[in-house]
């Protein structure tokens, strides 16, 4: 019998390598679930496309447009991104109200649909920007209620959550990305619009430092690699 799995993929590096992993490693097959929310950074979800088709996977993409009411410098053009790093304690503008929690109910009801074992999440603990629908606790309070809220979770089959990423460092995680053949330079983590990643903003200076850092300077944006001398 198939194994099923739905990956909530965003057409970043993290949500990429997790499905490499829900693949090539655990043996699912895989479809593969991504959101136009409203955010700044659409380009992500044409990357999604690609990784899909990578790694030979159905593809959802679905409407959820929570921009409407802002909140985020991620969904509301009058809020800058931040490009000045993370700070210890402080949760950043980026920070998308509720946005995982939508996604995670939206995964799960993909998942109960298509009678799949696991929802594969790409979220980090470790290398990450102080979000609090990041943590393992978050996790494991949200799989407590996908089993009381699921039909196929009363039948005691319902969908568990994986988060594979969540205790990896970013370095690692390029690691594992280069491992399993992830096509990193097809990913998107930038948070700006553009077609380019800015190299400044906090999404793309953790994932540039990790690839310097894994040996790959080469894949890390243009602004980084002009920079390189400096740093």
């Amino acid at each position: 019998m198939t194994r099923k799995a739905v990956v909530l993929l965003s057409g970043g590096l993290d949500s990429s390598t997790t499905a490499a992993i829900a693949k090539h490693e655990d043996g699912y097959e895989v479809t593969a679930l991504s959101f136009r929310y409203g955010q700044r950074h659409t380009i992500e979800l044409e990357q999604a496309q690609k990784i899909a088709n990578h790694f030979g996977l159905k593809h959802f993409v679905v409407d959820v447009n929570i921009s409407q009411w802002g909140g985020s410098a991620l969904t509301d053009e009058s809020i800058d991104v931040p490009t000045s790093g993370t700070e210890d304690g402080v949760i950043p503008p980026t920070y998308v109200p509720g946005r995982n929690t939508v996604f995670i109910s939206i995964g799960l009801s993909l998942a109960e649909a298509i009678d799949a074992e696991a929802l594969y999440l790409g979220i980090n603990a470790v290398d990450y920007s102080g979000y609090p629908d990041c943590r393992p606790e978050y996790l494991e309070a949200f799989q407590n209620l996908a089993d009381l809220a699921t039909k196929a979770g009363l039948e005691g089959r319902g969908a568990k959550l994986k988060a594979p990423l969540v205790l990896m460092t970013k370095v690692d995680i390029v690691k594992k990305a280069l491992e399993l053949g992830v096509p990193i330079d097809q990913t998107w983590s930038c948070y700006q619009g553009g077609t380019e990643p800015c190299g400044v903003c906090d999404s793309c200076r953790i994932r540039d430092k990790a690839l310097i850092e894994a040996g790959r300077p080469d894949l890390a944006s243009r602004y980084a690699q002009e920079h390189l001398g400096q740093q």
